[in-house]
Parts: C-alpha cells; sequence; structure tokens
C-alpha cells in the first residue's frame, strides 16, 4: 500500500527501539515473525536523521496502470535531483524484517536433572564474551505555482512546486491530470501556510520500460529542515477507513518518539500458549487492534528500540554498511569492518557483533483523519534502552520423570497454562472457551491430567482396580 493512501484520487497516490541483556544471556529459539505483511492497507517508511539532516525512503507498492499513478508529498525545502535517490524494494523489506515483533520459544527442562541443569547453566552464565555492544509556465505563475525543479529519477519524473494558495495548486493538478477531491484545498492551503513545497512524482513509461518488472521503487529524499515531522493528512482525504503506517527511524541519539501524539509501547514479553505458533499472524492482528481500540482505535505504538546489531532473538540478519548507507545513514565510520555475523538462533554460543552506531525505532501508526489532524512529529530522546515485541512459548516437559519434584512441576505448568489463557484472552479479547478448544485441538501445549505421579513400583494396582 501506498504511505498516504488515495492522496488525491485513485490518480493521485500519496506515498510515501529493559536494559541490555547480558551478552551471555539466552533468550529463546526465534520461531515466527509479524511483518506489515499482516496488514492490507499498509505503508513503510525509513526516516533517518541527525541534527537537521533528514533521508525519507518511502515505499511505493502501487498496483495498476503506471499512467495513473503519481505521487505528491509536502516537503519542508526546494528539492534537486542531486537530493534524490531511487532504492531497492528489498531494503525496506529487510528492515521490516529485522525490527518485526517476534515470537521465540523455550523449552522446559526434566524437573529430575533441575539440579545438574541449573549449575550448568550458571557455569554458562559466568562465561566471558567479548564487550560489544506539465502544463505552460505562463499558466503556472498566473495560478500562483511556480515549478522549483524538474528531473528525472529512475523510472520517476519530478517536479518541485511552490503555491501561494491553494486554489491555483489545486487548479494547477487538475488541469496537469490529477483528479483532486473538493476535501483537499484545506489541506494543502495548511501545508502552503507553512511555506512547504510539494514533491510531485510520475511513472516515466519509457524508463519504466527499460527498468522492467511490475513493481515501483521506493524514492529516497534527503534535506535539511529544523522540521522532523512525516505529513499523512492528505493521505486521508480519500482514504476508506483507517490505514497501518510503520516507520523505521534511524538516529544516532536513541529512540524517536512523536512529541504531539502519545508513543506506546507495544505489549511485549507475554507467555501464550503454544499453540500460536501455528497462529502468530492472526494472534498479532487481534492482539494490535484490541491494543488499539482501547486507545480509541487508533494510537502510535512503538514495536522495536535497539542498536542495529542487536536483537535478542533476531527475526533477521542486521542490515549491512552498504544498506544502512542506501538508506541515507551518512554517519557510518569510514573503514571500519562491518561485523555482520547472524545473532545466534540456536542454543549455540557465539560472540555478540559489535553494535553499530545506529539506534533503531519501529513505530507502528494506525490513524484517519478524525484522529490524528495532525502530521506527525518527532524527537529524538537520547533513550537507548532497548525494546522489542517479543511473545514467549514454553514447552513442558514430556518426558519420562521419576522423582519427587515431578508432582511439584506438573502442577507449576497446570497453573502457569492457566495463566497463559488468561493472558491470551486479556491481549486479543478472544474468549476463554475458544482458547481452552484450540488448545485441545491442537494437540500442543494441553494440561498434565496424571497427578499426582504414580510410584514406580506399584504397577500392580492397575491389574486389580476394583480390589482398592
Amino acid at each position: 500500500m501506498t504511505l498516504f493512501k488515495s492522496l488525491l484520487s485513485s490518480a493521485v497516490t500519496l506515498t510515501t527501539l529493559a536494559l541490555a541483556p547480558s551478552a551471555s544471556a539466552f533468550c529463546g529459539f526465534y520461531v515466527a515473525k509479524a511483518d506489515t505483511e499482516l496488514f492490507n492497507k499498509s505503508s513503510k517508511v525509513a526516516l533517518v536523521r541527525d541534527g537537521d539532516r533528514t533521508v525519507i525512503t518511502m515505499a511505493n507498492d502501487y498496483i495498476g496502470d503506471p499512467t495513473e499513478f503519481a505521487m505528491v508529498i509536502p516537503v519542508p525545502t526546494v528539492i534537486t535531483k542531486e537530493q534524490v535517490h531511487i532504492s531497492s524494494p528489498a531494503l525496506l523489506e529487510h528492515l521490516d524484517a529485522y525490527t518485526a515483533p517476534r515470537l521465540v520459544e523455550y523449552f522446559d527442562e526434566n524437573p529430575c536433572e533441575k539440579k545438574y541443569r541449573k549449575e550448568m547453566m550458571m557455569r554458562s552464565m559466568s562465561a566471558e564474551l567479548p564487550p560489544g555492544l506539465p502544463m505552460a509556465m505562463e499558466d503556472s505563475a498566473e495560478l500562483g505555482v511556480t515549478i522549483e525543479e524538474s528531473f528525472t529519477a529512475g523510472e520517476y519524473d519530478i517536479l518541485i512546486l511552490s503555491a501561494t494558495e491553494s486554489d491555483g495548486l489545486q487548479t494547477w493538478l487538475e488541469k496537469s491530470g490529477y483528479k483532486v477531491p473538493p476535501k483537499a484545498r484545506k489541506t494543502l492551503g495548511s501545508y502552503i501556510k507553512q511555506d512547504m513545497k510539494f514533491f510531485v512524482a510520475k511513472v516515466n513509461l519509457e524508463e519504466k520500460a527499460k527498468q522492467g518488472g511490475e513493481m515501483l521503487r521506493p524514492i529516497a529524499v534527503a534535506y535539511e529542515s529544523p522540521k522532523f515531522m512525516l505529513p499523512i493528512r492528505l493521505g486521508t482525504v480519500n482514504a476508506k477507513g483507517s490505514q497501518d503506517l510503520f516507520v523505521y527511524t534511524l538516529t544516532k541519539g536513541g529512540k524517536v518518539e512523536t512529541t504531539n501524539y502519545r508513543t506506546q509501547k507495544i505489549p511485549s514479553d507475554k507467555e501464550l500458549p503454544v499453540f500460536i505458533k501455528d497462529n502468530f499472524g492472526d494472534f498479532y492482528k487481534d492482539m494490535y487492534k484490541t491494543t488499539a481500540d482501547r486507545e480509541g482505535g487508533h494510537g502510535v505504538f512503538m514495536e522495536y528500540a535497539w542498536d542495529m546489531n542487536w536483537c535478542d532473538p533476531c527475526a533477521a540478519d542486521p542490515l549491512s554498511n552498504d544498506e544502512l548507507k542506501e538508506l541515507g545513514v551518512f554517519w557510518l565510520d569510514e573503514g571500519r569492518e562491518d561485523q555482520l555475523s547472524p545473532m545466534p538462533r540456536q542454543k549455540i554460543r557465539r560472540p555478540m557483533p559489535k553494535a553499530k552506531n545506529v539506534y533503531v525505532t519501529r513505530l507502528h501508526v494506525r490513524y484517519d483523519a478524525a484522529s490524528f489532524p495532525e502530521d506527525l512529529k518527532f524527537k529524538t530522546t537520547g533513550d537507548k534502552q532497548n525494546f522489542q515485541g517479543r511473545y514467549i512459548l514454553r514447552h513442558a516437559y514430556d518426558g519420562e520423570m521419576e522423582c519427587p519434584e515431578a508432582d511439584a512441576y506438573r502442577q507449576q505448568v497446570n497453573e502457569r497454562k492457566n495463566k497463559e489463557v488468561k493472558t491470551l484472552a486479556n491481549l486479543t479479547n478472544w474468549e476463554t472457551s475458544y482458547i481452552r478448544q484450540k488448545i485441545k485441538t491442537s494437540g500442543k501445549g494441553g494440561f498434565f491430567t496424571q497427578m499426582p505421579n504414580k510410584p514406580k513400583n506399584d504397577w500392580w494396582n492397575n491389574i486389580w482396580p476394583d480390589d482398592k
């Protein structure tokens, strides 16, 4: 989906991270991720920010006749050809996968070997690891519209416009072949009053034919401005219902939050019934909807905040230096060795790669015109406390247990499973009866029923049970 859905019509679409755990801690096996593909009406934007410098990369997933595609983006300053770059769609897909909320699982060990296992774990935990962490020009002038720049970048023909009043800009757009709904006039006027310019892109059919493929590649724009913001209001003009927006910010100074809306952390580190392993997508969509509904149906939710190269566990390999530079991270140390060994995804202890001087924040916004009357405004907080959307499956030990500790373990597991049911119901609004039925029919992670454990030498009690 495009970032600002149905900007001016179906023919004009505005496209547009707890303290660090010990390096020796092992926090489960990575199982699955909840990426943007779960949400039908969604858009992805990467924002690189340091000081007044910003690089914004916008993903396009426009489907249809390329002659009908156009993108109109308010920008704070005039943009030249040198400030525009066409990127690979895989870039934002990788960033999305790396920061996606993730499902992890643990496996209980035999409680009868608990003492032995605990001693082994303590020795392992104490092991030291390396530190790491077009219209005619005269017509434009008459309407108060100025074409500040005009150039081609990749498969896009790009214009940078300025305007003195919204009626003139709307007329210019309509005469240039854009279908502009009446509701857009007021919103366009508010951007004009802020002295913002308008980045307009159309598909160049000849260049698109050379590029081949059906997808339009993301557009990256670099500029300098004290305004750290993302214009979303135009995207609500013609939108039908709510839209999901994923914003990935990359900074040197820590996590990014919105200043004009409350930024909240998505519920995390919750233990869930084991059957969720095969239903993680449905769980996450319903959990997000329930969480958003409790905030009036919308909100700004943080799903990830961490230094690049660190995650526990990783949902994808970290981005390479080349990928970060492609996104516009311009402060990377030149000549620094790119340490990209993947984070461990199995129970093998390896040295962690060093954290890069790039802090990634993933924000998930569900919005419409009523709930988000203002554009998103951001600040870099300086806070580098780590956070990730993370959900836990804990498998009970199901092998033979012949020791005094076994009965207490079975009882603890049943209590744990009851709590998991209540947690899942609270997060998703699913009925507990539905959850218990799913546990039963899945054949995974059921409750212990053989309690207490029978002594090893009373086999004869099963031969003549009626004699008791």
